[in-house]
């Protein structure tokens, strides 16, 4: 447990290297925490919180900055949330009322990217499970099938299947009547238990062929029945942070394109209360060490359905962004509650 100074002078550090962007040392930390220490008790204050993990000397610079760990300690118990201006909430309420629900939806990530200028994401309401019209396989290689997928309602959806034996094109277009021919109207789901009692009549060689089609195709019709919304990718390309590291970069965009590891992140925001906060590698994400993801659910009549987000950088105005998040999230839930009615 630290004691009030060195919480006072923690508080002190993030806020001015969240406002300022560079290391603080200890003359401004006395100026900014409006202690009467001298330089000298300050530079023990800061080593005892570097030693404990709660700063960080850049090798460049005399000063410090805030670590994951010390910004989880200012979130939990150190923040004081700025409430956003009335001018403001009505803005916000304008930006997502009177229209369609999807448009409500792709509106709402627009306005969490404005008015953070981070990366704004929404985590859609579930569809109702896709039924199959059409499924084929194709060669790729020896051992690589595309699995493609026709719905009933005409989406196509790919997965690149690595299978344990090379298959003929004869066994792959014989396997894909198969499945259509018994199992066209179904959704996936109603295939695998069926399958299950059905499975014995197959060859067994064939049978792992089945049994990735229906956990690649699952997975693929999971994901597109959860629609994504995300905005201000970009904005991200402007944050020092971030820019200055181009692998981790291009890592961070290969998860906007992928979906599939933060929406599973944000879905933990489904199942909690409020807004959920997490900072560096928290969201146990490896390309989002260096970033934060501030979530809140979202309701429609009383049952959550979705999520929204922020993925902004750990050195981001969590006073601000929290307080925005939230009510983004309860202004959703309005809009989305009032088309139900």
């Amino acid at each position: 447990m630290l004691d009030e100074r060195s919480r006072t002078l923690l508080k002190a550090l993030v806020e001015h290297y969240v406002a300022d962007g560079q290391p603080v040392g200890s003359r401004a930390l006395s100026k900014f925490s409006g202690l009467d220490l001298s330089p000298a008790t300050i530079r023990n204050v800061m080593a005892d919180l570097e030693e404990a993990g709660f700063v960080a000397s850049p090798h460049t610079s005399a000063g410090r900055i805030p670590t994951a760990r010390g910004y989880r300690l200012f979130v939990d118990s150190l923040l004081t949330v700025q409430p956003l201006e009335i001018r403001q909430m009505g803005a916000m309420e304008e930006a997502l009322q009177g229209r369609p629900s999807n448009q409500v939806i792709a509106s709402a990530s627009q306005l969490l990217s404005s008015l953070t200028h981070f990366a704004g994401v929404v985590i859609a309401p579930r569809r109702k499970a896709s039924r199959i019209r059409q499924i084929e396989f194709l060669s790729l290689a020896e051992r690589r099938i595309l699995l493609i997928i026709v719905t009933a309602d005409g989406d196509v959806q790919n997965r690149i299947l690595n299978t344990e034996k090379a298959y003929s094109p004869a066994e792959l277009v014989s396997a894909a009547n198969y499945l259509t021919q018994n199992f066209a109207g179904l959704d996936f789901e109603q295939i695998r238990h069926r399958l299950a009692s059905e499975i014995q009549q197959l060859r067994e060689d064939i049978k792992p062929l089945m049994a990735q089609a229906l956990d690649a195709g699952d997975a693929a019709l999971a994901e597109s029945a959860t629609p994504y919304f995300i905005s201000g990718e970009r904005n991200l390309l402007d944050v020092e942070e971030l820019s200055s590291n181009m692998k981790r970069l291009r890592e961070l965009f290969d998860l906007f394109e992928q979906r599939s590891s933060l929406m599973r992140l944000l879905d933990v925001s489904n199942r909690a209360e409020g807004v959920q906060i997490f900072i560096g590698g928290e969201s146990g994400i490896a390309s989002l060490d260096e970033c934060s993801v501030i979530t809140a659910p979202y309701a429609v009549d009383g049952q959550v359905v979705g999520s929204v987000g922020v993925i902004g950088p750990t050195r981001m105005a969590y006073e601000r962004v929290i307080p925005i998040v939230d009510i983004t999230a309860r202004l959703l839930s309005s809009a989305l509650s009032s088309k139900e009615e």
